[in-house]
């Protein structure tokens, strides 16, 4: 394979657009004798003359039909350096991200918002899903970072705490948890209907293991759980952020004796680089969680 140089190849151009090696080596302000010299290096590494011998500049007949080939070849060589140029600057590129629903609904539109308006030229792709399947999407390399909650060690993935979140009781309204406020004991959850969800693997290990064991509904999707619990059908646990603020009918309780905590983290590959679009945001998020807590 021939090693060209790119810089030779305009050079040549320079000489037949410009019709002589002296004006070629003024536009490129460099002396003659490189000009000359670099075209000679061309020619040996096509193995054919490209100009012919003589004070005018006239293409071979090699060099006519080389030429248009040798342009394409700097214009595509410009093309992508611009192309790549861009992808740093965050102005091109795809990035691809993975969230638990209550971090894709409550806490990234209005970042994300800001941020499309930043880099209209990037595209983004969001996918929502238990903490399971987030982790799943990394695994695959289908993302390029996750936002979840981490329920075992992660050898391979680096994990960046960003949002800590208290796991509480939720019902609706009208139920006899509604009578108190403050935290709620788990003793008090004695004798109603308890509806597991995806973030019940959070209460593993805690007094909750018996209620967990006496429950007889599980529900893996967010919409369908709260509408239950809107019709009335059972209380259920979940992180404060996974209760949206619009559904009125709905009431929270943090778990006290012993409270619980979920803490959300960006994970991503410990052994591999972000791309550049999906490094910003990474960054962007980190600077925003400051604020999320407050």
């Amino acid at each position: 394979m021939i090693d060209l140089k790119v810089s030779q190849i305009r050079y040549f151009l320079l000489v037949v657009e410009h019709g002589g090696f002296h004006a070629a080596a003024e536009h490129a302000h460099r002396t003659q004798p490189a000009i000359s010299q670099a075209v000679r290096e061309l020619e040996r590494k096509l193995g054919e003359p490209l100009l012919e011998k003589g004070a005018k500049i006239q293409l071979t007949p090699y060099g006519e039909q080389a030429l248009p080939m040798l342009q394409g070849l700097v214009d595509h060589h410009d093309r992508v350096g611009e192309e790549l140029q861009r992808l740093a600057r965050h102005e091109v590129g795809q990035l691809h991200i993975a969230a638990v629903p209550s971090v894709a609904s409550q806490l990234l539109p209005a970042l994300l918002e800001e941020f499309i308006r930043d880099y209209p030229q990037l595209d983004i792709t969001v996918q929502d899903g238990s903490a399971d399947t987030v982790l799943g999407l990394l695994k695959a390399r289908q993302v390029d970072f996750g936002i979840t909650s981490v329920l075992e060690p992660l050898d391979e993935f680096r994990v960046d705490p960003i949002y800590r979140d208290s796991i509480g009781v939720v019902f609706r309204d009208d139920h006899p948890l509604a009578r108190g406020t403050g935290p709620v004991a788990w003793n008090q959850l004695t004798g109603y209907k308890l509806i597991r969800n995806g973030t019940s693997r959070l209460l593993e290990h805690t007094e909750a293991v018996p209620l967990l064991a006496a429950s007889q509904l599980y529900v893996s999707n967010m919409i369908s759980l709260l509408a239950m619990l809107e019709a009335g059908m059972g209380v259920t646990t979940l992180p404060r952020l996974a209760v949206p603020d619009e559904r009125t009918r709905l009431r929270f309780r943090p778990l006290g004796r012993p409270a619980l905590e979920r803490e959300i983290s960006i994970v991503r590959p410990m052994r591999r680089s972000l791309a550049p679009a999906a490094a910003l945001l990474e960054r962007k998020i980190l600077e925003a969680s400051g604020h999320w807590q407050q």
